[in-house]
């Protein structure tokens, strides 16, 4: 028998060297899943409904997906109840983590009126950004002013 050392595998979309049977039996664990950017100005003219389908389509892909802006509250608590509601109808679906990274919030008040401004003026709050994903993959995510971190499951 022949064995391969240093033999490629692929998780998701990013490609990775492995060099031990540990090590690349512990990465064959996590499969099926890609990292997906989407810009505000994909979402930014399709009403509320729209976008909720069209994120809840790239989740259900199963899709860690990095959303240029953030949805309005509204809109969020919409998305988690609509995941919420097909737990238990979709095979394997168990929801969804999500979590909005915000720029400094310690702008004065007209700091925070020129964002406002800003904001409106762009159509959407680019100061921020929203990942999320299937909690099938990712198990956590933490955040923190310096770095956000994302935990997948096994």
């Amino acid at each position: 028998m022949n064995k391969k050392r240093g033999s490629g595998k692929k998780i998701g979309d990013i490609s990775q060297k492995t060099s031990s049977s540990a090590n690349s039996s512990r990465l064959g664990q996590i499969k099926g899943f890609s990292i997906q950017f989407l810009p505000y100005s994909e979402i930014k003219d399709l009403d509320s409904d729209d976008r909720i389908k069209k994120i809840l389509g790239i989740l259900l892909g199963n899709n860690i997906l990095i959303l240029q802006g953030r949805i309005t509250p509204n809109e969020e608590a919409r998305l988690i109840g609509d995941t919420m509601a097909m737990i238990g109808h979709i095979a394997n679906f168990r929801g969804i983590e999500l979590a909005v990274i915000s720029g400094n919030s310690r702008d004065s008040i007209l700091g925070k009126m020129k964002k406002g401004i800003a904001n409106a003026l762009a159509g959407g709050d680019f100061s921020a950004i929203t990942v999320m994903g299937p909690a099938t993959i990712v198990k956590e995510i933490k955040r923190n002013p310096k770095k956000i971190e994302l935990f997948l499951n096994r």
